[in-house]
């Protein structure tokens, strides 16, 4: 048995649930007093991404959590009593008063939070979305607290456990100091031209991706084009010779500098989008994926535009006059703007201190 403060993360099926999770991770990992381990899918996304950080990995099997009739809910009921299993296993090595699991959401966190509540150990759940999802619903009824990204969710869950955090984000997002970012040997923070920054998300989105294709002239003549494609739909894009025209499979690190160079971005509406150009402060222009859950994506982005005045065009609404009339409402010039912002890694982080 551990005789450290055990913190068990998990959560995973996808990067949006993950990604919040290694932000708090990393700040974790400055303290040598926690023994750190992660519970996720044996072949989800989760496992790949928290390669790089210090902690076990436990796999679980999971099942998908469907709000629909299939065939394939049947398969996945076995599944998700196979985890709950593999989970308690995992979890009865660790002393109920040293150890917290805490959840970032999605279905492979449903049998380990259940598997916890059932050894009486303690559960923290974070809700990153406007609108809650399915397994953070249910994970909701065994957790001790439920912290949320957006002040709107608070009518989901039982308020007297539900707190408001914020979502986790990197410290940088809420200082003034702009860090120099150079593409393909053009140094940005120099452009003489405003800074237009597309991007469809680490996988593309080939429905903004057009919007670049169709209206090139006009933006290449008016701004310097920054353009994340999605690794799939880079080929394609990369032929698109500019000089003032940057096209990029993936950008890392300097996604957050780039917010605040850029004159104007135009995105998805993922939580961690929003909630880092809220951080920033600055006014943006919003696709909203049609098909996410309960239409999450146009909820998240409605918080951007009640704070900032940011723009949500609707996909069955997005054409080149109103991608056009968009930009010319937000202009040429788009300073960074002084919104309540709260520290949501940090609030996150002394809540996880307390806990033990």
């Amino acid at each position: 048995m551990s005789t450290h403060k055990t913190l068990v993360f998990t959560g995973g099926g996808s990067g949006g649930h993950v990604m919040p999770a290694l932000t708090i991770l990393k700040q974790i990992n400055q303290n040598s007093s926690y023994d750190v381990h992660y519970i996720g899918g044996i072949s989800s996304i989760e496992r790949e991404l928290v390669a790089d950080y210090k902690l076990v990995y436990h796999p679980i099997h999971t099942g998908k959590l469907r709000r629909y009739l299939s065939m394939e809910n049947m398969k996945d009921i076995s599944r998700v009593f196979l985890g709950l299993i593999d989970s308690f296993k995992v979890l009865w090595k660790f002393k109920r008063k040293n150890t917290l699991v805490f959840s970032s959401g999605g279905f492979v966190s449903v049998p380990v939070v259940i598997a916890a509540k059932l050894q009486r150990k303690k559960v923290f759940i974070h809700e990153q979305t406007s609108r809650v999802g399915l397994a953070n619903k249910i994970c909701s009824i065994f957790a001790d607290r439920v912290f949320i990204s957006f002040e709107d969710s608070f009518k989901y869950f039982d308020e007297n456990k539900t707190y408001y955090s914020g979502y986790p984000l990197r410290q940088e997002c809420y200082t003034e100091e702009i860090k120099p970012v150079s593409f393909k040997g053009r140094m940005l923070n120099d452009s003489q031209k405003p800074i237009l920054f597309v991007t469809g998300g680490g996988n593309g989105a080939q429905l903004i991706n057009k919007l670049i294709v169709k209206n090139f002239k006009f933006l290449t003549d008016n701004y310097l084009v920054v353009h994340q494609t999605g690794k799939s739909f880079y080929s394609e894009y990369e032929k698109l010779e500019h000089p003032d025209y940057i096209a990029l499979p993936f950008i890392g690190q300097e996604m957050i500098q780039l917010f605040k160079l850029a004159t104007v971005t135009v995105s998805r509406s993922g939580a961690g989008t929003v909630c880092e150009l809220i951080a920033v402060g600055k006014k943006s222009i919003y696709v909203p994926l049609r098909i996410a859950q309960k239409n999450e994506q146009f909820f998240n982005a409605l918080e951007a535009h009640k704070k900032l005045g940011s723009i949500i065009i609707e996909e069955k609404e997005l054409t080149d006059e109103s991608f056009l009339a968009s930009l010319a409402e937000i202009g040429m010039e788009n300073p960074r703007q002084s919104v309540q912002k709260q520290n949501g890694l940090q609030f996150l982080v002394e809540e996880i201190e307390k806990a033990f």
